[in-house]
């Protein structure tokens, strides 16, 4: 091995001969220390320091009070659906296309014939306003901000009179349960009508409420309560619980105050003797589009194309129903080749991340929605919070299609993306 030639200095110490040492100038010392000054703006500050969805959850878990995180955050007795929703994304490898000119990446969809901007939808989730006093007119105005659909929750804590007020110029879905009391679920979907929504999202995945033990575990009510352990658990979350005693009580769009448990409430309202004829009966009195929600096999979807459905919504209602439920990315690959080609497939479930998003559209999904993802946003740092939610998701997107080659969501195809561990 050739030694390299080292010359000695004076005071002993070796320095390589092609090396040149000299003092630095100030000249050139002075681009090197610049400083970002400190910002006096906390939430600001705390909402730029999180570069992906799981960095939001982090700030979210700090922020606020057990029982509405872990709400959010948990899904259905062992959580397994949950998990294994986000495992199938994990366990994807994308195929990029290399030398393609990808100067530009186009994330506009059209979807039930309105046009968005990213192929991304705020999903409908209950008791929004129990995670941070903003809620869903946050969600609404981020949404709106961004050109993408927002949609209510038939158990939203606010009401969508007021959900289209607050964003009059965004597109405002209602998501319908399905009540026991079906003239009262008739009356929200009349309300929607007049109020200008044009899409009706239909859940069908609630003959009963899931077992949700975090929930249980935490004695969860709506509104919360105040017991010694929220008390204890709020210490720390002064913010949270500011918010919550400054500004007015946590009401649902669908019904008055609900004292019992958030299961109580759900084993309550859902109709276990729903069928599809009631949903052909939605069909016939409902002339905007429908989207049925909670589609979960081939002859499922089938029969709800059949009955009139704009689009079907893959989803296991985020893993918070059926623990064990099938794993909706593996169900739109196979789903995808019974179904004609511009039949609207829609996916839910696990998404927390853009590649995410485009994973699925080049599988065959026509649009996606995200529930946690938002909610963390929201938790995070309210309205500001979600339009990072969107930000994120929205860069990586656009990072992602130029690292595979692609300049528009139309050229993503299987072809992009191999599951990985799946026989």
């Amino acid at each position: 091995m050739d030694s390299i030639p080292l010359s000695v200095t004076k005071g002993g110490s070796c320095v390589g001969k092609n090396v040149k040492r000299q003092f630095p100038k100030p000249s050139e010392l002075a681009p090197l220390l610049k400083f970002s000054l400190p910002t006096l703006r906390r939430k600001k500050r705390r909402l730029e320091q999180a570069y992906t969805i799981w960095d939001l959850r982090d700030i979210a878990k700090r922020r606020t009070p057990k029982g509405p995180f872990d709400y959010t955050d948990g899904s259905a007795e062992s959580e397994v659906s949950l998990e294994r929703a986000r495992q199938a994304y994990r366990d994807l490898e994308f195929i990029p296309s290399i030398l393609k000119d990808v100067s530009t990446a186009d994330l506009t969809r059209t979807s039930l014939g309105e046009t968005f901007s990213m192929p991304v939808g705020i999903a409908p989730t209950g008791f929004t306003r129990m995670m941070q006093t903003q809620g869903e007119i946050a969600g609404a105005r981020a949404a709106e901000k961004f050109g993408i659909p927002f949609t209510l929750s038939t158990l939203g804590t606010s009401t969508i009179e007021d959900v289209v007020a607050a964003a009059p110029d965004g597109r405002n879905w209602f998501q319908l349960y399905m009540w026991k009391d079906r003239e009262g679920s008739m009356a929200l979907v009349e309300r929607a009508k007049r109020a200008g929504v044009k899409n009706l999202m239909l859940t069908v995945d609630v003959p009963a409420a899931g077992q949700r033990i975090r929930d249980y575990r935490n004695g969860l009510t709506v509104p919360p309560r105040l017991t010694a352990g929220t008390v204890i658990n709020a210490i720390p979350r002064p913010a949270w619980w500011i918010n919550f005693l400054t500004t007015p009580s946590i009401e649902f769009a669908s019904m008055k105050n609900w004292e019992g448990t958030v299961g109580e409430l759900l084993d309550y309202m859902f109709d276990p003797t729903m069928t599809w004829e009631d949903l052909k009966w939605i069909r016939e009195q409902w002339d905007g589009t429908l989207t049925v929600k909670g589609i979960q096999n081939l002859d499922d979807a089938k029969k709800a194309a059949k009955l009139g459905a704009d689009a079907i919504l893959l989803s296991n209602h985020g893993g918070r129903q059926l623990d064990r439920a099938p794993v909706m990315l593996h169900l739109l690959a196979d789903i995808k080749k019974e179904f004609k080609k511009d039949y609207e497939i829609h996916i839910d479930t696990g998404i927390m991340h853009g590649a995410d998003v485009l994973a699925a559209v080049a599988l065959g999904a026509q649009f996606t929605y995200v529930g946690r993802a938002y909610l963390y946003g929201l938790m995070a740092g309210g309205q500001d919070g979600v339009e990072r939610a969107l930000e994120i998701m929205r860069t990586q997107m656009v990072r992602n299609m130029k690292l595979l080659g692609v300049n528009s969501l139309d050229e993503l195809t299987p072809k992009h993306v191999r599951f990985l561990n799946r026989q």
